[in-house]
């Protein structure tokens, strides 16, 4: 008997907006070679990320845009015209759904019809679907359950995402901005959660994360630990610190969250 293939998530990319060091925050998730996209960084970087990761764009049907900064959805348009490419030359079969609030699913449509040729936006609404979703809504996406919930930004309009694993278990994303009381529900007791954390609690002078709506590592550990998270995936980092992040950000993170604690470089995957 074949062994069951095993889920796991690649990050394509663990840094903050303006980052040039590591790429965007992006992610791949991939069950059993059915994959689920979110996000895609700020430019076509997010096409040699792919590559590099072993994903073939024309094999993503799944896609979230948590919301409209630049740094999340660019490379989205990227991703749209390769698959869109594909489709016209037949190498990328069946069709393709992108998930995101009403205002990011309008300015998906409004770019993509400006900014690509009309062989490529043809298949817009035949074969790539921009599904609008709201606040609570779920949807089957690759045979799990996946619930939207907005985590009522200040800034843009945000949503997060909440899928059903086995065994009632689930795994939570909250954006890249820190938790709201109103995504208690969703967080609490994830068997994973994916979390912001902008820099170290102990450097927050210097990149002052609160300033831009962001949290430290140790704010991210100590919600988690609050919450009864079994696994803690901090993300949307500073690029300063590549070389030792691992490090520095686990030291600070293991004295408020006692669960385990991953700080992924870019292309890294990690079991879930």
């Amino acid at each position: 008997m074949a062994e069951e293939a095993q889920m796991k998530i690649t990050m394509l990319g663990t840094g903050n907006a303006v980052v040039t060091a590591c790429y965007n925050t992006c992610f791949i998730i991939d069950d059993g070679g059915k994959y689920f996209m979110v996000d895609g960084g700020g430019g076509n970087t997010i096409l040699r990320q792919l590559e590099h990761a072993g994903y073939d764009p024309a094999g993503i049907k799944e896609i979230f845009v948590t919301h409209k900064h630049v740094d999340h959805l660019l490379g989205i348009i990227w991703v749209i015209r390769i698959i869109c490419q594909g489709m016209a030359k037949g190498r990328c079969e069946g069709e393709v759904n992108i998930y995101g609030h009403a205002a990011v699913i309008a300015l998906l449509r409004d770019m993509a019809e400006k900014l690509l040729q009309k062989e490529q936006t043809k298949f817009l609404d035949s074969r790539v679907h921009l599904v609008t979703v709201c606040d609570g809504e779920s949807r089957e996406i690759n045979g799990r359950k996946v619930t939207f919930f907005d985590i009522q930004s200040t800034k843009a309009q945000q949503f997060g995402f909440s899928m059903e694993l086995d065994d009632g278990e689930k795994l939570t994303c909250c954006g890249d901005e820190p938790y709201n009381p109103c995504e208690r529900a969703y967080v609490e007791n994830s068997k994973w959660l994916l979390h912001e954390a902008f820099c170290l609690y102990s450097q927050r002078e210097t990149y002052q994360p609160y300033k831009k709506h962001h949290s430290t590592v140790k704010d991210a550990c100590e919600l988690a630990q609050q919450c009864g998270v079994k696994n803690l995936i901090l993300y949307h980092t500073e690029d300063d610190n590549l070389e030792n992040r691992k490090q520095m950000y686990g030291e600070e993170g293991k004295l408020y969250f006692h669960g385990n604690l991953y700080i992924p470089d870019d292309l890294e995957t990690i079991i879930l």
